[in-house]
């Protein structure tokens, strides 16, 4: 059974590919008909269903998709949805990661809590779908730290650790992150739907 994941990242792919062992995970590459997705709901599940829905009707195959981001408790879950263009351009990690800092700079480090979520949805040619959610607790330090990871892990430091995610090496970081939790809570629900 194939099913297209909406991205071209091949570490997304590749990923998928360990959790649903047993089914052939496809990325958009090989459909280069479907082009970019507007990210346009304002949460994760409506850009999470919104991409899915579009791959599975342009390849005519199930699709998985996800989006996730950042929420910090004194932001009010902010930049959430927003993350990756929360300094106005999509996709620039430092300004993002800078602009953040200056929001919280005077923020006691007690007060900077903070967890990482991913929705992830499949989404049938018919138009069936179904989501899951992935959690990653943590707290913000506001010095970065680490070369590993991407986005905002050089200054999110996970419950129960002492390093960032940025520190964590990738097999550790796969292990724990919200995007893995979120994957491995849809592996049932794949096999639910389309057997296996």
């Amino acid at each position: 059974m194939k099913i297209v994941l909406a991205t071209r990242n091949p570490g997304k792919i590749a990923e998928l590919r360990r959790i649903l062992a047993g089914f052939e995970i496809l990325g958009l590459e090989e459909f280069p008909s479907i082009g970019e997705i507007a990210e346009t709901g304002v949460t994760f599940e409506a850009n999470a269903l919104l991409k899915a829905h579009a791959v599975a009707q342009g390849s005519g195959l199930p699709a998985v998709a996800d989006d996730s981001g950042l929420c910090v408790d004194v932001l009010n879950g902010m930049p959430g949805v927003f993350s990756a263009r929360w300094a106005g351009r999509h996709g620039d990690d430092r300004a993002n990661l800078d602009l953040l800092l200056a929001q919280v700079a005077d923020v006691p480090a007690g007060a900077l809590s903070a967890h990482f979520t991913c929705v992830a949805a499949l989404a049938l040619p018919s138009g069936e779908s179904r989501v899951v959610e992935g959690v990653l607790p943590g707290h913000l330090v506001t010095t970065p730290r680490g070369a590993n990871g991407f986005g905002y892990d050089p200054i999110f430091v996970p419950d129960g650790e002492e390093r960032t995610t940025a520190e964590l090496p990738p097999e550790e970081k796969d292990a724990i992150s919200h995007r893995g939790r979120a994957f491995r809570a849809l592996a049932p629900v794949v096999r639910e739907l389309l057997g296996s």
